[in-house]
């Protein structure tokens, strides 16, 4: 199987529906691991009707609520996939983009992509959201050595072994500072493609706050002293990546995508 793809949720019943929906569509051989963060809402019941109808649909929950970083560890533990994506149940992020994530891996060119919003097409984001989000990026380019536009995005895509052998610890939105500079520190070159981006208010459900970034900026620092072990990877089976590059072209051409052909 080509692609694991991890959806953390926590009180999404509004879009959980509409983003599995989404990512269903994709013509990329895939898994979908929904992974319920003890919602207080009907999120957990709407998932497990969605497996119902949709194959290749897993749906785990934990028996409190425990953060993002946790939900995405809990999938990860049972993913299958060569490749994984974590996508938020919100609506923010276009799978479509999924396309262009996946395509430098598959390809061999290099084992890492995060999709930039600032490379893209995006609306809706809070000024000094972007500010801080600005300010994280310079920080982990700073100590880390690296030249990344945006370090908070939620499309880290990755080959399954290499994140796995992050040993990720952090439960809530340090994730994604820990998954950067644990990369880094691996020495992986990170390949940035441009994604479309939709942000919602906090009056419908966004949940990272100020301190979050405060928590960021501790991150950063904890880990430029940690020392991991880079994975032996294998290739991905040719079958798998043949068809993957066939579904991409045809949708790059289905929609004028700039895509290579």
């Amino acid at each position: 199987m080509l692609l694991s793809v991890i959806i953390p949720c926590y009180n999404e019943e509004r879009t959980i529906r509409t983003i599995v929906d989404q990512v269903h569509l994709v013509q990329l051989d895939k898994e979908i691991i929904i992974v319920d963060d003890c919602s207080r809402d009907r999120t957990f019941a709407i998932a497990n009707e969605i497996a119902a109808d949709v194959p290749n649909v897993h749906v785990l929950r934990h028996p409190r609520n425990r953060g993002k970083g946790d939900a995405i560890r809990t999938g990860l533990a049972v993913a299958k996939g060569e490749i994984v994506i974590i996508q938020d149940a919100d609506l923010e992020y276009d799978p479509n983009d999924y396309y262009a994530l996946v395509r430098p891996i598959v390809e061999r060119k290099v084992d890492v992509v995060f999709g930039s919003r600032f490379m893209g097409s995006h609306t809706g984001m809070y000024f000094w959201n972007a500010i801080g989000n600005k300010f994280l990026t310079f920080l982990s380019n700073f100590l880390y050595n690296a030249w990344i536009s945006d370090m908070e995005t939620c499309y880290k895509v990755m080959r399954t072994d290499i994140l796995r052998s992050l040993g990720l610890r952090s439960n809530d939105f340090r994730i994604e500072p820990e998954v950067t500079a644990k990369v880094l520190r691996l020495g992986y070159r990170i390949y940035e493609v441009p994604i479309s981006y939709v942000g919602r208010t906090y009056e419908e459900g966004k949940k990272i706050r100020k301190r979050d970034g405060f928590k960021a900026i501790v991150t950063l620092f904890a880990y430029r002293a940690w020392k991991g072990h880079k994975p032996e990877l294998q290739p991905i089976a040719s079958d798998a990546a043949a068809d993957a590059l066939q579904s991409m072209r045809k949708y790059a051409v289905r929609n004028l995508n700039p895509l290579s052909l």
